[in-house]
């Protein structure tokens, strides 16, 4: 699964961010996941514009892939889902996917 999930960050660039190795290591090991946040946060913070939408789009590829492949493996499923959102929304603040309210 390894190589899958940095193929799902990475997507069809042929560079890989530094904190891809972050993210893959909670992927490898949920568990990890409290430990990691900050860190993260912090690695993200001095990103620089480009390298930030790119990795925005690889927290949105996670989670898609996570939609399309649920029914194969929904633990794994829900684990790449909400870390692919958790992040999203502690690194830009909202969710680029999310789902909007009924309006009444």
């Amino acid at each position: 699964m390894k190589a899958e999930y940095e193929n799902i960050l990475q997507g069809k660039q042929e560079t890989s961010l530094g904190i891809f190795a972050s993210i893959m290591a909670i992927l490898e090991d949920i568990e990890s996941f409290p430990d990691l946040l900050e860190p993260i946060y912090r690695e993200a913070a001095v990103l620089d514009e480009e390298s930030l939408d790119y990795l925005r789009f690889a927290l949105l590829r996670l989670q898609v892939y996570a939609d399309i492949h649920r029914n194969e493996n929904m633990e794994e499923a829900q684990n790449l889902k909400y870390v692919g959102q958790v992040l999203e929304k502690i690194i830009y603040g909202s969710l680029m996917l999310e789902k909007e309210e009924p309006q009444d």
